[in-house]
């Protein structure tokens, strides 16, 4: 008698457990393989109407610098972490032709020489607009991001040649991003770095 009230039991929370599964798979969705690659992105999340708006020196408001720097910390992480693992491909779209080739230069390089970059991003401490001007309309803001990495480079026996695994460094970097104001593609790219 004992043993027939524990598979019901266990019956009872099996159907409840598909209950809430499907529940939760009504209200959260399901991957369709159609979803946007936000570290990919550097689209401002707003709603269409305010796209419309083109962007100028005019209408560069707080809200404006806000959103914009909420993109520039996503790509700002993106184009570390992939430049370190020597994937371009990624971040393409984020960065200018002229960014690329410097990149790739130096992963071509860095393969030549055998040796692998290892790199943690631990986070940005802060990131500030230094400067925004529309020249020919093209709209370019620099950016000041602090941030903290781990980073070594290691040659092709593993053996670290510069830099440290176990410490975490504070990097400076102002980096420029340029958007053209009369394209409707909400995109920036970065076009200069400085360190």
């Amino acid at each position: 008698m004992n043993y027939s009230f524990e598979y019901i039991d266990i019956i009872l929370l099996a159907m409840i457990a598909g209950f809430i599964f499907l529940r939760l798979r009504g209200i959260l969705g399901k991957k369709s393989g159609f979803e946007e690659n936000i570290s990919t992105s550097f689209a401002h999340e707003a709603d269409p109407k305010k796209n419309e708006k083109k962007i100028n020196s005019e209408n560069f408001d707080e809200n404006a610098k806000k959103e914009f720097l909420t993109g520039a910390k996503i790509a700002y992480e993106a184009i570390i972490t992939n430049f370190a693992k020597g994937d371009l491909k990624s971040i393409k779209s984020l960065i200018d032709v002229k960014i690329f080739e410097q990149f790739n230069n130096v992963i071509e390089d860095r393969a030549s020489k055998g040796l692998v970059s290892d790199t943690t991003f631990i986070g940005i401490n802060s990131a500030k607009i230094k400067e925004h001007r529309e020249n020919n309309n093209i709209f370019e803001v620099t950016v000041d991001f602090v941030s903290e990495i781990i980073s070594c480079i290691r040659d092709k026996d593993k053996k670290i040649i510069s830099g440290d695994p176990k410490k975490i460094k504070k990097v400076y970097d102002t980096w420029k991003f340029s958007r053209d104001i009369r394209s409707s593609n909400p995109n920036w790219s970065l076009i200069e770095t400085q360190t």
